[in-house]
C-alpha cells in the first residue's frame, strides 16, 4: 500500500499568492481479482467520473477470471481516496503476473488487460485526479518486493487525457515508455441514423449486394434479428455462440471459447455478471430460429465495445456478418446513451472497417520504477528487435501467399 500527497500551485509569476491547494492523499492497494465481486457499487460511481471507460477493468470480468483461473495471478490495483469526507474508489487497474503476450523473452511482467480476452489496456481513473493516481499507481508496484516492475500494455488507448497523463508522469519519474505497434481500429461515434450512416460508409455496390443476400435468405426461412438483453436469455443465446464458433474456422484451430473449458467458464461468469447490470447484450440473426451470425456486446458507462462475434459456416454464402453488422450499426445509432462503439479489432482489417470512425491504439511497456532501470531498456529492445523481425516475416508471408515473386537476375 502506498500513500502519495500533491500540490498544485498558479502557474502565473503576476498573479496574486494563493494558498496551495491541496489534492487528496491516494492510497494503493493491490489485491487478487477474486475478491472484486462486491465492488460494483464503487465501480458504478467511479464510472460517472472516469476519464475513459474500459469495460475489461469491470471487476466482475476480471472476479470471472480470477474463478475460471483459479491458479491464474490476476489482480487490481484500487486508489482511494477521500473526497468531500467520502472514502471514493479513483481508480483501477487490472492486471495479470506473467510472460507478456507476443514475447519470446522469459521474463514476468505485469500484463494488462489481466486475461486474453480484453482488447483495452487503459486503466480507468477519475478525471479530476489523472496524474495523482497514476503516480500512487506506479510507485505502489515499484514498492512491491514480488511483483515485477516491467508493465506490458497491450492495446493501451493513445487518445486521450489518461495517456497524455501517463506519459507526464512518466517522464516526471525519469523514464520513458517503449512503444511497439501503434494501430487504428474501427470505432462507430456519429450523429446519423443507421440509414444515412451506412449509405455513407458502405458503397452502393456493396448495400445492393447485401440486399440480395438478405433477400437470398428469406427464403431459406423466417429470418429475424433480435437484441438479447434478459439475463436468462443471454445464457441461453450465449450458449449457442459457443456452439456455431467452436463448429467453425476457429472450432478447428482449438482457438474457440469452447475448446478451453477455463475460457468457456470465463465468458459465461463475465456475461452472467454483466448481462445482471444490463452492461451486456447479443445481437443476433435468427433464420427459422437458429443463429445465422451472432455478436456479443459488453459495455462501460456510454462506451460499448463488439467484443465476440460468429456466424454459423452454413450460411457464409449470404455474408451474415456484414447482415448483422447493418442491423446493430443501426441499433447502436439509434442509442442516445452510447457515445461511442470500440470494435476492440487488431487492426484496421476486417468486416468493421467499414466503420468510418478510428481509435488509435499501442503496445507499450512501461517501467514502474522511478528512473527506470538498465534491464527494462535491454528487454524492451530485445522485444522491439523481436516484434520488427516478427512483423517483418509475416509482410514477407503475405506478400509470398497472395502470388509475389521476387525478379529473376537476369
Amino acid at each position: 500500500m502506498t500513500e502519495m500527497q500533491a500540490y498544485r500551485t498558479d502557474s502565473n509569476p503576476a498573479a496574486p499568492a494563493a494558498a496551495p491547494r491541496m489534492k487528496p492523499a491516494i492510497t494503493v492497494e493491490i489485491v487478487d481479482a477474486a475478491s472484486l465481486a462486491g465492488l460494483e457499487t464503487a465501480w458504478t460511481d467511479l464510472q460517472s467520473r472516469a476519464e475513459t471507460q474500459n469495460v475489461f477493468m469491470d471487476p466482475s470480468l476480471l472476479a470471472a477470471a480470477a474463478a475460471a483461473d483459479p491458479g491464474g495471478q490476476q489482480r487490481a490495483m484500487l486508489a482511494w481516496a477521500t473526497i468531500d469526507g467520502a472514502r471514493r474508489l479513483v481508480g483501477l487497474w487490472g492486471f495479470a503476473v506473467g510472460r507478456p503476450r507476443w514475447s519470446v523473452l522469459p521474463i514476468r511482467a505485469l500484463t494488462v488487460p489481466a486475461h486474453n480476452h480484453g482488447y483495452l489496456a487503459t486503466p480507468v481513473i477519475d478525471r479530476a485526479h489523472l496524474d495523482e493516481t497514476l503516480e500512487a499507481m506506479l510507485d505502489a508496484v515499484a514498492a512491491d518486493r514480488k511483483l515485477p516492475k516491467i508493465m506490458a500494455l497491450d492495446t493501451l488507448g493513445t487518445d486521450g487525457a489518461t495517456y497524455e497523463a501517463l506519459i507526464r508522469v512518466l517522464a516526471r519519474r525519469g523514464t520513458a515508455p517503449r512503444v511497439f505497434e501503434q494501430m487504428e481500429r474501427p470505432r462507430l461515434a456519429s450523429s446519423l441514423d443507421g440509414k444515412a450512416y451506412l449509405e455513407k460508409a458502405v458503397s452502393s455496390s456493396t448495400r445492393k449486394k447485401l440486399r440480395q443476400y438478405r433477400r437470398r435468405l428469406a427464403e431459406k426461412g423466417a429470418v429475424t434479428s433480435s437484441i438479447i438483453t434478459a439475463p436468462d436469455a443471454v445464457r441461453r443465446a450465449l450458449d449457442q455462440f459457443l456452439d456455431i464458433e467452436a463448429s467453425g474456422w476457429k472450432g478447428r484451430n482449438g482457438t474457440a471459447l469452447k475448446c478451453n473449458d477455463a475460457e468457456a467458464a470465463f465468458m459465461r461468469g463475465a456475461m452472467a455478471a454483466l448481462s445482471e447490470r444490463g452492461n451486456a447484450a447479443i445481437h443476433a440473426i435468427f433464420v427459422d430460429g437458429k443463429p445465422a451470425s451472432m455478436q456479443i456486446v459488453a459495455r462501460a458507462g456510454d462506451v460499448a465495445f463488439t467484443w465476440k462475434t460468429a456466424y454459423d459456416e452454413a450460411w457464409q454464402d449470404y455474408s451474415p456478418g456484414m447482415l448483422l453488422l447493418e442491423d446493430y450499426t443501426t441499433a447502436f445509432l439509434a442509442d442516445r446513451s452510447i457515445a461511442f462503439v470500440d470494435s476492440c479489432s487488431f487492426d484496421d482489417s476486417g468486416f468493421m472497417s467499414a466503420w468510418i470512425e478510428r481509435r488509435p491504439v499501442a503496445d507499450v511497456w512501461i517501467d514502474a520504477s522511478r528512473g527506470g532501470s538498465a534491464a527494462f531498456r535491454l528487454l524492451s529492445s530485445l522485444q522491439l528487435i523481436y516484434r520488427n523481425v516478427r512483423n517483418a516475416a509475416k509482410s514477407l508471408y503475405h506478400a509470398w501467399k497472395s502470388g509475389w515473386r521476387r525478379p529473376r537476375k537476369r
